[in-house]
């Protein structure tokens, strides 16, 4: 058996927030960390990279704005790492918040930190999506469903509702 935290992936959305609930519900009072995944240089690419691509050049001042946007999302997900944290203490957790900035993809870096952690479980909430979005994007559910070596706990956004 897994030793370690119980890996709980938030972004802070509904689908999140009821995946944290649902999971302290069946899994609590057990240790938690409540993860956040930042994408090492999305922010500062989205600044500048409309301009690289329209072959303009980048001065010193955007390529500074650009750092400090992606300064303040840092500032952002350790907030929102802080509060899927709390949410999770509410819940039964003894949980911890972590902001983890890596240049993988959301699902690798969550199924390395699984990994390292020792996880017995991935807890996520699933976000619903067009049939197009989805054959196009792909989801993070799908792709820690496709490859985790481990369970996986995804919880739907909302009330499922049957007829």
């Amino acid at each position: 058996m897994r030793s370690g935290p119980v890996l709980i992936g938030f972004d802070g959305t509904p689908a999140a927030e009821r995946a944290l609930r649902e999971a302290g519900e069946l899994l609590a009072p057990r240790h938690a960390l409540v993860v956040v995944v930042m994408e090492i240089g999305r922010v500062f690419a989205a600044t500048v990279g409309p301009l690289m691509t329209a072959s303009i050049p980048v001065t010193e001042t955007e390529i500074r704005t650009a750092m400090e946007y992606e300064k303040e999302a840092l500032q952002a997900a350790r907030r929102l790492a802080e509060k899927g944290a709390a949410m999770a203490q509410e819940a039964g957790f003894d949980a911890q918040g972590l902001v983890v900035a890596d240049d993988a993809s959301v699902p690798a870096t969550l199924l390395r930190l699984a990994e390292e952690r020792d996880a017995p479980v991935l807890v996520l909430g699933a976000h619903r999506h067009s049939a197009l979005s989805e054959l196009l994007m792909g989801s993070t559910a799908r792709e820690l469903l496709k490859r985790a070596d481990r369970p996986v706990l995804v919880v739907r956004e909302g009330e499922v509702k049957t007829d």
